[in-house]
């Protein structure tokens, strides 16, 4: 039974998602947790979207459009609309396993100084088949520093926030074109705490579509990132800056590694991995770190 109040808020920013969203939309409705409220955010949406999402009857569901204008203002929508205390984002092509929301909504309730839980990642290819793990890693309390390193969150479909976390840094950067979930994890970890759940509850659909396949633009937004977190940290060690730009310049090493076929994507996976090397020579400690990388680059560059 749903009260009248829910629980939660769960949003689905959805820009031209028919393909996935039926799937997305079923993950969320078969939450062993009932008591919420889902609303789609469709951004303009060109294609039979909304067609795909009025399918659905549960009256749970609200769907909300509004002409185009990205995933950060979409998301910030979802905000604007939510009734509930807590809240969630899922992308419109990810997917939650059936415990997903109970469980991280029991461990808020467990640690009430904790302001947003989040589970482990996987990530499936477009069919929804498993493709490679993700971070699994389980900082909890002030994990500021650690997400200097990385967000190790994974992704904008994770975590269940306490809505007021909002008010107090702000809703996501509409400046962003990716790294925007980056960007509000850290704002959020400046002054709040995180609690985490070890088990894999999100599934992050990889695409040739996707944010993270564009790696320029992922460079160029990540890099803003890190400087807004360095302004807002002044008294953050040079060693610590340097590390965490040799940490996403390892990321984007790998990215550029997962399908790097032509000398062109081997120049770039090359440029990265010599960015992170310059950036904390001690990475090259021991150099099996960047043995396998290596070895791939040159192989493509030799074909």
């Amino acid at each position: 039974m749903v009260s009248n109040s829910p629980l939660i808020t769960v949003v689905i920013p959805v820009y031209n998602g028919a393909k996935t969203i039926a799937e997305t939309i079923t993950s969320v409705l078969e939450q062993s947790l009932r008591d919420f409220e889902l609303l789609v955010i469709n951004d303009g949406s060109t294609d039979n979207t909304i067609e795909v999402v009025q399918g659905f009857k549960d009256n749970r569901i609200r769907l909300l459009t509004y002409s185009n204008a990205g995933l950060a203002a979409s998301r910030n929508r979802g905000i604007q609309q939510s009734c509930c205390d807590l809240i969630s984002f899922i992308d419109a092509d990810d997917l939650w396993t059936t415990t997903k929301l109970e469980d991280q909504l029991l461990a808020l309730r467990r640690q009430s100084c904790a302001s947003v839980a989040y589970s482990w990642t996987d990530c499936v290819n477009q069919s929804g088949i498993f493709f490679r793990r993700g971070s699994h890693i389980s900082a909890e309390g002030n994990v500021y520093e650690r997400l200097l390193m990385g967000n190790f969150i994974d992704s904008g479909s994770n975590a269940l926030f306490r809505k007021s976390v909002f008010e107090a840094v702000g809703q996501f950067d509409t400046a962003l074109k990716a790294a925007e979930d980056w960007d509000m994890f850290l704002r959020i970890a400046a002054d709040h705490r995180f609690v985490s759940i070890s088990e894999v509850q999100v599934l992050y659909r990889l695409s040739s579509q996707s944010m993270s396949a564009n790696l320029y633009r992922q460079e160029q937004e990540s890099l803003k990132v890190l400087n807004k977190a360095f302004a807002c940290k002044p008294k953050l060690s040079w060693r610590s800056r340097r590390k965490s730009l040799a940490q996403l310049y390892r990321y984007l090493t790998y990215k550029a590694l997962e399908n790097c076929s032509t000398k062109e994507q081997a120049s770039v996976a090359g440029r990265y991995l010599f960015q992170s090397v310059f950036q904390d020579p001690r990475q090259l400690r021991p150099l099996r770190l960047f043995g396998s990388q290596l070895s791939e680059i040159v192989k493509v560059l030799a074909d």
